[in-house]
């Protein structure tokens, strides 16, 4: 049951907020992708990890284990951080929604990356479609909710 002083945000606007949010994303990913190229690059300028005949730096990158695992704890990390410290990612602040427990206090950062896993790319926001209660799979697997902020509450800055 909600018990916050907000309604449950509904698939639509939830939808949207992502639609925002991948374009920040991607911004992101290339900012994480520019630094790790300027590495590679000064790594092998200094003798210390060479590219193979043929091979340029995002090629070398792109094959290996660790940059795949660097840009998914990037990911991870700038939803976790945001949604656990704010409550709200770029794109939930523009369409006022915020994810918090029922109490209407933030969540931890382990419901956050809980909620990041379960979320299932974005595909466990359709649960709201089936969902009498309006919460998606990542709010269930997390104990979370997001709500509908109301253009007031939405102005609060509630990062701690």
């Amino acid at each position: 049951m909600n018990s916050s002083s907000f309604p449950r945000a509904s698939f639509l606007v939830r939808v949207a907020a992502i639609v925002y949010d991948i374009l920040v994303v991607i911004g992101v990913l290339m900012f994480a992708a520019a630094l790790a190229l300027a590495l590679s690059s000064a790594l092998a300028k200094l003798g210390w990890w060479p590219l193979a005949l043929e091979q340029d730096h995002a090629e070398r990158l792109m094959s290996n284990w660790l940059y795949r695992f660097y840009l998914a704890f990037v990911l991870v990390g700038f939803y976790s951080l945001f949604w656990s410290k704010g409550g709200q990612t770029l794109g939930m602040k523009a369409w006022r929604l915020r994810v918090q427990n029922t109490n209407n206090r933030a969540i931890s950062f382990r419901q956050a990356v809980i909620r990041f896993f379960a979320s299932i790319g974005g595909l466990g926001n359709l649960w709201v479609l089936f969902n009498s209660e309006k919460l998606a799979l990542q709010d269930i697997a997390a104990k979370c909710e997001v709500v509908r902020l109301t253009p007031e509450a939405n102005q609060f800055k509630n990062w701690r």
